[in-house]
C-alpha cells in the first residue's frame, strides 16, 4: 500500500513539473507582474543606465567610477539606486573595452525563476562584443536587488581563457618549486662558509713556538764535614762501667772504636 501511494505521489510530481516546464513564460504571472511588464522594466533599466552616464558627463564628471562618496549619496537622495550606479559603472567599463552600443536585442529577453530569486536577461550588442544585461529581483517583494553587465564569451574564447589560466597556474607552481629547490641547495653552502670562516680564524691566530729550556747542571753536593767530637770522656765512662761490671781494672782492656747508632 505504501509503495502504491509513493508511486502515485511521484507521478503527480512529474506531471506538475512537466506542466511547469512546458508552460509559456509569456503567460505566467510573476508575483503580480507579467512577462511584458518585466520586459518593459528591463528596457527602462537599460535606458536609465545609459542616461546616468550622459547626465554625469553633462555635469563635468568624466566617469561613474570617479564619483565621490558625497556625490553618490546625492544621487541616491535624488532617487537613483545604488545598484543603478554600479550598473552604470559596469556599463561604462564595457563601452571602454568593447565600444559603443550597436543594438539592444529584445528578442533575447528571457525570465528565469529560481527559488526566491527572479532573473531577467537580455543581450546587448556592443561594437566589439555582445554583452548580457541581467536584472535580479527578490521574488516576494519584486524589488531589484542587483544589476550586472557581463560580456558573453564564445566556447572557443572560454577554452582559450581556461587554457591560459592553466598555463599561468602551472608556471606559478613550477616557479615556486624551482625557488624551493634553490633554497634547499643554499643550505649546502652554509657548512662550507662555516668551514672557511673557521680556517680563516685559525690562520689569524699566531702559532706560539715553545722556547728551548737550557738545563743548568746541578752543582755537586759537598757532604757536610763530620763534626769532630771529643770522645775521651765517653770512653772513660764506658771503660769504668765495664770494669765495674766485670770486676776488672780499666787497664786490662783497650777501647779501639765507638760506633754510634
Amino acid at each position: 500500500m505504501r509503495k502504491k501511494i509513493a508511486l502515485a505521489l511521484s507521478m503527480i510530481m512529474m506531471v506538475l513539473l512537466l506542466g511547469a516546464c512546458g508552460k509559456d513564460p509569456t503567460t505566467v504571472d510573476y508575483n503580480g507582474k507579467s512577462y511584458e511588464d518585466l520586459k518593459s522594466e528591463m528596457d527602462i533599466t537599460v535606458q536609465r543606465t545609459e542616461y546616468l552616464i550622459e547626465l554625469l558627463a553633462q555635469n563635468g564628471i568624466d566617469s561613474v567610477s570617479s564619483l565621490s562618496d558625497y556625490e553618490k549619496e546625492s544621487l541616491i537622495q535624488q532617487g537613483v539606486s545604488e545598484t543603478q550606479i554600479e550598473a552604470s559603472q559596469k556599463w561604462e567599463e564595457m563601452q571602454e573595452e568593447f565600444g559603443k552600443v550597436k543594438k539592444i536585442d529584445e528578442d533575447t529577453f528571457k525570465v528565469t525563476k529560481s527559488g526566491k530569486t527572479l532573473t531577467t536577461d537580455m543581450t546587448i550588442a556592443f561594437a566589439k562584443k555582445d554583452v548580457n544585461f541581467e536584472v535580479v529581483y527578490d521574488y516576494y517583494s519584486m524589488d531589484i536587488t542587483g544589476i550586472s553587465v557581463d560580456p558573453i564569451y564564445s566556447l572557443g574564447e572560454k577554452m582559450q581563457k581556461a587554457g591560459l589560466n592553466t598555463v599561468i597556474s602551472m608556471s606559478v607552481v613550477f616557479a615556486v618549486l624551482i625557488l624551493i629547490s634553490l633554497l634547499i641547495s643554499c643550505f649546502n653552502i652554509f657548512p662550507y662558509l662555516e668551514k672557511k670562516k673557521a680556517e680563516k680564524k685559525a690562520a689569524a691566530v699566531p702559532q706560539t713556538v715553545p722556547e728551548a729550556v737550557t738545563e743548568v747542571p746541578e752543582a755537586p753536593v759537598t757532604p757536610a764535614p763530620a763534626v769532630q767530637t771529643d770522645d775521651t770522656e765517653l770512653i772513660a765512662v764506658i771503660a769504668a762501667a765495664i770494669a765495674a761490671d766485670t770486676g776488672t781494672s780499666t787497664s786490662d782492656f783497650v777501647v779501639r772504636s765507638i760506633n754510634r747508632r
